[in-house]
């Protein structure tokens, strides 16, 4: 058994470990989906104890904390239960009412990341052995049991918080090794004692933003991804078609539109052209889900990018209520859980998942058209009417796709008052990042259905490209994909295609120009 704050060797992952002075990074947050050692140097352990001190020097004076001495919510104006742990099980048990399927256990494991470097700041009052006791836990696999629906996302993550909360008293449910166990179970199996607590702590646990801005990152990383998936595949087919790549993708064309985000896309995606030679059989102007890409996924890029500030933002600063700020005798009450802007984030994360996946399904469709495609079989069949080639693929990308268009209405403008109009404006962060979280994970599908589309476009008649750097993503798409010839089912073979373009991009590392710095030149070709 280790006590909170020990950490046995067997439990760490061999990485540097993630230290509590500093901002948090994003790939931290993806780094903590397996055991991992956090540094919580005599810095962190300082400024907490100094907080803690502060605290009950407040309390001793007789001046009103609210959920130290108060109700919680709209009950403020009520005195709070006098026992310390009695007031503890008064913030969490009525907080015991989410509903839905548990949030993603990597997730979970994010989110008691930012809460721990959120306290971790000292200026919350949490007692010590709390900040240990989560840094103990990562240090496993144990991940609490939150469920999906309850949160607004206004007075922080309250209900999915108060189920993690729970779950490190050894009440509720949680994850270990990747299984569903009573709470009390997994924390035995982890090694780890049940989490002892005082009002204050309490709400310090379930008062922040902390699975919001979890998923948030979780859903930024991921649509990242397919976003530059999709460039690859946006130039492996115009490659495949024998487009004229030198016209719409020209730095002088490019620079000209005048977007940072556009003469990026166009950049990287001139990288993976490199050496392309245009058949000469194509149109003067190409479709519009060919020639607007680069200003598309530029546009997207643009968007991701004000994520990135939020998030930024988020995992840099302490979500909480109240705050105490010792050195100047402060105990400021205010609304620092409020997760409007991890809100507005995540609604603009809806918008690009969904263009970025129109264009993709737009594409594919393109592809399998002989009308379009340069005379290549209908639907890819190797043997149209015997077999149908991307036919059933083609119909689920388009399914995909009608998802993420009712999906895309803003969940950060459908404020409803709640908590007798203590809470009469909420921002609905939690739904809108967990909500970008199943889309990123829908858009890799529909890139991974325009893989398996390109792939097979090549074994019935497409040309080999002609870049190199498409030619050896083609290359390894033919390594997951057989051709289809005959027909069968395509499920698997999209969620390999999908695998593949993840392990593309990780391999390329941080996804900036594949290439390098583009040094085309700009005068016309």
């Amino acid at each position: 058994m280790v006590t909170v704050g020990e950490v046995t060797s067997n439990t760490v992952t061999e990485i540097d470990a993630i230290d509590l002075i500093g901002p948090l990074h994003p790939a931290d947050l993806r780094r903590v989906a397996a055991a991992v050692h956090i540094e919580v140097t005599a810095a962190v352990r300082g400024r907490v104890q100094g907080c803690r001190s502060y605290l009950r020097g407040v309390l001793d004076g007789d001046r009103t904390v609210y959920g130290a001495t108060t109700g919680f919510g709209a009950l403020v104006g009520f005195a709070g239960r006098d026992n310390d742990a009695d007031q503890a099980d008064n913030t969490l048990a009525h907080l015991g009412a989410g509903q839905g399927p548990d949030i993603d256990p990597a997730v979970a494991r994010a989110a008691m990341l930012v809460r721990v470097w959120s306290l971790a700041q000292g200026a919350s009052g949490v007692s010590p052995h709390v900040v240990d006791a989560l840094v103990a836990m990562l240090a496993t696999t144990f991940a609490p049991a939150m469920p999906r629906f309850g949160s607004v996302g206004a007075s922080g993550d309250l209900i999915p918080l108060a189920y993690a909360t729970q779950s490190l008293r050894g009440q509720g449910h949680a994850y270990l090794d990747g299984e569903r166990l009573p709470a009390a179970e997994a924390l035995r199996r982890a090694g780890l004692r049940p989490l002892t607590l005082d009002g204050r702590d309490a709400l310090a646990l379930v008062n922040g933003t902390s699975v919001t801005t979890a998923a948030l990152a979780t859903a930024l990383h991921d649509v990242r991804v397919a976003h530059r998936s999709a460039q690859r595949l946006a130039a492996l087919l115009a490659d495949v078609l024998g487009c004229d790549t030198h016209q719409f993708l020209h730095p002088r064309l490019i620079a000209a539109y005048g977007h940072p985000g556009a003469v990026e896309v166009a950049a990287r995606m001139r990288g993976l052209l490199a050496g392309a030679r245009p058949s000469g059989s194509r149109p003067l102007q190409e479709a519009y889900s060919i020639r607007c890409g680069p200003q598309l996924l530029g546009a997207a890029e643009g968007a991701l990018r004000y994520a990135d500030t939020v998030l930024a933002a988020d995992l840099a600063g302490v979500s909480d209520n109240p705050l105490f700020f010792p050195d100047d005798d402060l105990v400021l009450h205010g609304g620092n859980f409020f997760g409007q802007p991890a809100a507005f984030a995540a609604d603009v994360l809806a918008m690009v998942t969904a263009q970025v996946g129109n264009l993709v399904e737009r594409q594919l469709d393109l592809l399998v058209d002989p009308a379009r495609n340069g005379g290549l079989p209908p639907m890819l069949a190797a043997g149209p009417g015997q077999q149908h080639g991307l036919q059933g693929a083609q119909l689920a990308a388009t399914a995909l796709v009608a998802q993420l268009r009712r999906e895309v209405a803003p969940v950060s403008s459908q404020s409803l008052p709640t908590n007798l109009h203590n809470q009469d404006v909420v921002p609905f962060g939690t739904q809108a990042a967990l909500r970008a979280v199943d889309q990123a994970r829908l858009l890799r599908l529909i890139c991974g259905s325009l893989a398996v589309g390109l792939r097979q476009a090549v074994h019935v008649g497409a040309r080999r490209p002609t870049a190199p750097g498409c030619a050896q993503l083609l290359d390894q798409l033919v390594e997951v994909v057989p051709a289809i010839d005959p027909d069968r089912p395509l499920d698997q073979d999209v969620r390999r295609a999908a695998d593949l373009l993840d392990h593309v991009d990780e391999t390329a590392g941080s996804g900036s120009t594949d290439a390098g710095p583009d040094r085309q030149a700009a005068k016309p070709r």
